[in-house]
């Protein structure tokens, strides 16, 4: 069951970083402050198999031929000297 908390004498920099967080996310601060702790306190630790299996997967969901392998290293080496 979800619980309520209340922070109180949140650094002005924390909160700053915090709202631009949330606006580019496009959440609110309450939304933002709950992935935050998410992400802090229950990190998902992947076995390298899953890891690989995750990749694979997205990779199976692509477009087949939307991405070339030259269009890639093109865009990849844009801007480099």
């Amino acid at each position: 069951m979800p619980t309520t908390l209340t922070l109180k004498n949140i650094p002005d920099d924390v909160y700053d970083r915090l709202k631009l967080s949330a606006q580019m996310h496009r959440r609110s601060m309450n939304s933002e402050v709950i992935v935050c702790l998410e992400s802090a306190l229950l990190p998902v630790r992947l076995t390298p198999t899953e890891r690989l299996a995750r990749a694979r997967e997205l990779r199976g969901s692509l477009q087949q031929g939307k991405f070339m392998a030259s269009d890639i290293e093109a865009l990849k080496q844009l801007g480099r000297p």
